[in-house]
């Protein structure tokens, strides 16, 4: 029998036909594709909702810059923020912050478009403001409802951090219901917090939902904290808008009195069966204000208004509102250890950092 000669292929070869038995049973001709490959169905369900909402939102977002004028010594100072329109006739929404004592507003539109602009209205106690802006073809934002909102949800940001314009960051919403103190001192409320990344610049911007809705006006970060930013809801700032949109301010009423919270003795409570273990301390009552008229001295502490617990200032603040201008109400006092009831009558007031 003859003996034939027999070579064992190469590891070389071998690798070589792994390749091409692994290209063709994937229907390929060779290893390495060049064809362009769609970036559409790529992405995820995510991925989509954030492109979508970008493309719808960004043409309402604007840059708002202002100008402060400083004294003789100083220079003008400059800053800057975000707004997104909320009508087609030219109505901007942004923060309080953003504009408050500015000496010049400009707007920059989505397409590079400085139209005229100015200041309609304010409330720092909100942190919101509403500017008018007049330039045709604009396109307006839709507003959601706050009782949609719920935790876990999309939450994308757009706005103009550090200057990059139409900046959009995604995220979800971390908690409802959230409380935070604006810079004039009041408590907000109704608060969104969420993690979509928010820096300087982005204040006023929108805060927006996975249907491009808006769903909060961004007004605040925790720094060194990540992760912490805030939210004003946007039933809040409709409520807001409407009312600086036809005074150009909000009305609250005022009873000139400065105090701090402390707490009750528990006997007194339990005495006079108090609906709060707390109260106002009042530390200092303003000359011809309705507190002195009612006979508000120094040392009572308020524990009622109108006969609604009155735990602390932010409630009092939050009983001061424009329903009570004028209205003939009472206090519920404790003086040292007596309860007593004042009649009052609160008068109408610019926000100054007291009740």
């Amino acid at each position: 029998m003859k003996r034939e000669n027999f070579k064992s292929p190469s590891p070389h070869t071998e690798r070589i036909k792994l390749v091409s038995d692994l290209d063709s049973s994937l229907g390929g001709s060779s290893p390495i594709s060049h064809e362009p490959v769609a970036d559409a169905p790529l992405l995820d369900a995510y991925s989509e909702s954030v492109v979508r909402v970008a493309e719808i939102v960004s043409p309402a977002v604007v840059k708002i810059e202002v100008k402060s004028a400083g004294g003789r010594q100083e220079r003008e100072r400059g800053g800057s923020g975000s707004g997104f329109i909320i009508s087609p006739d030219g109505l901007v929404m942004t923060n309080s912050h953003v504009v408050h004592g500015a000496s010049k507003i400009e707007v920059v539109l989505n397409d590079g478009r400085r139209p005229d602009a100015h200041l309609l209205g304010e409330d720092p106690e909100n942190d919101l403001a509403i500017l008018r802006i007049y330039a045709p073809n604009l396109t307006p934002v839709r507003l959601a409802e706050s009782k949609q909102v719920r935790v876990g949800q999309l939450a994308i940001a757009i706005g103009n951090p550090y200057g990059f314009d139409c900046t959009v960051t995604a995220g979800v919403v971390s908690a409802l219901g959230r409380s935070f103190r604006s810079q004039s001192g009041r408590l907000m409320d109704n608060i969104i917090q969420t993690d979509a990344a928010l820096n300087p610049g982005n204040s006023g911007g929108p805060l927006v939902n996975s249907r491009g809705e808006v769903i909060g006006v961004n007004t605040a970060v925790i720094l060194p904290a990540q992760g912490l930013c805030f939210a004003i809801a946007i039933d809040t700032a409709k409520y807001i808008a409407g009312w600086l949109v036809k005074d150009g301010r909000i009305r609250r009423s005022y009873i000139g009195v400065g105090g701090q919270n402390v707490k009750v003795h528990r006997k007194v409570v339990r005495y006079y069966q108090l609906p709060v273990e707390s109260g106002l301390l009042v530390v200092s009552v303003e000359p011809g204000s309705p507190a002195e008229k009612a006979g508000l001295r120094e040392g009572d502490v308020i524990v009622e208004f109108n006969s609604a617990p009155v735990p602390d200032v932010d409630a009092l603040h939050r009983l001061l509102n424009e329903s009570t201008i004028g209205i003939y109400g009472t206090l519920g006092v404790i003086r040292h250890t007596e309860r007593l009831e004042l009649g009052i009558v609160p008068v109408e007031s610019q926000p100054r950092g007291k009740a």
